[in-house]
């Protein structure tokens, strides 16, 4: 007994001094100076103040949890509470060394105004320290409260906290998109204060979710289920019905969102291109591939030059004479890369495919081609698409362009994800040995994968060059490999579904907040990482994966014991 209470107390300090570092570290990097402005509740809780107790109140959840293994409720309780305790002290240390000690010579967040949030609003450094270090306990508290909630009731609550956070976020976009529609005026009053969510709105977000959340989890959402057990005629004419419904509403979202949202949804829409062709090379077939930023380099490029009207103009040709020819070379690039690589596999594969990427960015930077695309001066002056008279000019009108894009390549990854070749990826991706042996051709099958996954990747920087009107080599930069193979982590490796959640989460989330935009790279960490601990299938996983990934024993069924032998005399 003696030595699990000494281990639960070495646990405390343990959860305690990290959450105190992450708390130090989300301080250091100026995060809660940047995120203070942004009220979520009436002017009470800012953003700041979540990002800065966030860490204890998550340590305070994961040391509940293990401590109530080991000793009681009450025992896991207190140990979340001083989880928060010892992580307060953390914060009150630094807000105690940056009073009287010049930090900011080695970090420069360290301001006056950053001092002045850590005091919360308590006029003496006595106060404020003990203001940090009751606020940390309490918020460590609830933490243990919330791991020891029964799952159904914590799930809800946590669904019902997440929409009030997205919704308090969302004040400015909300009123810019449909501040001026009479429809939503009292609507915007009652949920919105000056600054932030009012009470009344965030606590109707808050039942909103936590119902919603309740009623799925009870058994009756269940459509798909109910579809299943309709007859085919009438089935059939549902998924038709859901089908023509989507994308009425999908036909209908610049108008009504307006500019700029549109402008958000072309360029996660173009992402969700480039991750559907990703998805299968790393998705279906395995193929670790670090340079697909240089297929749509090569799709914008070849759209650049042959349609371009400024000095580097040679054709003149459309967007939809150049389209084809730029899905062509991308293609065919995707095969030149494909011929040297079909040996390797692994970490070896993923640094050829980066050097090619490099070898790209270099080749379109270079002075030898600077006559023929411009160097790092880009291509200018790139006309719009057009159809007789109608021109594709705005974020408005380029969204059906993308919307076309993405219809036309998620039902092609669709209807190869099942086909013969389909499934050749997904059993070369499991074991090349094995699937050679099946009698899979590896050289035909990985030079598919890396062609029709370069073909969309061309498509996307056809769009992409066509959308902006110029190019530069500064936009095919490693890191839009990394923010696309990161989408299909996040959404769910091999899972089609999952490159739009992705993309909507990673692409769509920081270009709604444009002022967090520098600590983007920070949030794709977090997020990959977290993904990995928690849920690394991705949040729609490939069914697949999900089984592959699931800690659960395959089922086994359970074998009677044979009744002993009758004695015969």
């Amino acid at each position: 007994m003696d030595k699990e209470l000494k281990f639960s107390w070495s646990e405390i300090l343990k959860f305690g001094a990290i959450a105190g570092i992450v708390a130090i570290y989300v301080i250091l990097v100026g995060m809660v100076e940047a995120f203070n402005d942004r009220y979520i509740i009436s002017e009470t809780v800012t953003l700041g103040q979540i990002a800065l107790f966030s860490p204890v109140f998550l340590l305070g959840y994961f040391a509940a949890d293990k401590a109530r293994q080991i000793k009681s409720t009450g025992f896991a309780i207190l140990s979340s509470a001083l989880v928060g305790l010892v992580g307060g002290i953390f914060v009150a240390a630094l807000l105690f060394l940056g009073a009287n000690i010049n930090m900011r010579a080695v970090f420069l967040n360290v301001s006056p105004d950053l001092l002045k949030i850590l005091h919360l609003g308590q006029e003496t450094m006595l106060g404020a320290i003990a203001a940090n270090l009751i606020i940390s306990a309490i918020v460590g508290l609830f933490g243990g409260l919330f791991a020891l909630t029964p799952h159904k009731w914590s799930n809800a609550l946590l669904v019902g906290l997440s929409i009030v956070l997205l919704m308090g976020i969302m004040q400015e976009l909300m009123t810019i998109t449909f501040g001026s529609k009479d429809w939503y005026k009292p609507i915007g009053k009652f949920i919105y204060a000056q600054k932030g969510l009012s009470w009344g709105g965030a606590i109707l977000f808050l039942i909103l979710g936590a119902a919603y959340s309740l009623w799925r989890g009870s058994g009756k959402f269940r459509p798909a289920a109910k579809v299943a057990k309709m007859p085919a005629k009438q089935r059939m004419t549902v998924s038709l019905t859901a089908w023509a419904l989507g994308l009425i509403i999908l036909l209908a979202l610049p108008k009504f969102l307006g500019s700029y949202p549109s402008e958000i949804l072309t360029t996660v829409g173009i992402y969700i291109i480039m991750g559907l062709g990703l998805n299968i090379v790393v998705g279906f077939a395995g193929l670790l591939d670090l340079g697909y930023v240089a297929f749509f380099a090569i799709g914008a490029y070849t759209v650049g030059v042959l349609t371009t009207t400024g000095k580097l103009a040679t054709v003149g040709w459309s967007f939809w004479m150049a389209l084809p020819i730029a899905v062509f070379l991308a293609m065919f690039a995707g095969v030149l890369l494909g011929i040297p690589v079909l040996k390797m596999r692994g970490d070896y594969l993923a640094i050829v495919t980066l050097g090619f990427g490099e070898i790209i960015r270099v080749l379109v930077l270079s002075d030898w081609l600077k006559p023929f695309i411009g160097g790092a001066q880009g291509i200018l002056q790139i006309p719009k698409p057009h159809i007789g008279g109608f021109v594709f000019k705005g974020p408005q009108q380029m969204y059906y362009i993308v919307l076309a894009g993405i219809l036309l390549v998620g039902y092609v990854a669709w209807r190869l994800r099942d086909a013969r070749v389909g499934r050749a990826w997904k059993a070369m991706r499991e074991d090349e040995d094995v699937a050679e042996a099946m009698g899979i051709h590896l050289v035909s099958t990985k030079l598919m994968a890396f062609a029709t996954g370069a073909a969309f990747a061309g498509l996307a920087g056809a769009i992409f060059a066509a959308k902006l009107g110029s190019i530069f080599p500064q936009s095919f930069n490693l890191i839009v490999s990394i923010n696309v193979l990161s989408l299909i982590i996040v959404g769910g490796i091999g899972s089609l579904p999952g490159v739009v959640v992705g993309a909507l989460i990673l692409v769509g989330l920081p270009e709604l907040l444009r002022e967090f935009a520098d600590f983007r790279m920070l949030f794709y960490g977090a997020l990959l990482v977290a993904m990995m601990l928690v849920k690394p299938e991705g949040f729609v996983p490939e069914k697949t994966h999900a089984r592959e990934l699931s800690e659960k024993e395959p089922f086994a069924p359970e074998i009677e014991p044979e009744a002993p032998a009758r004695e015969t005399i």
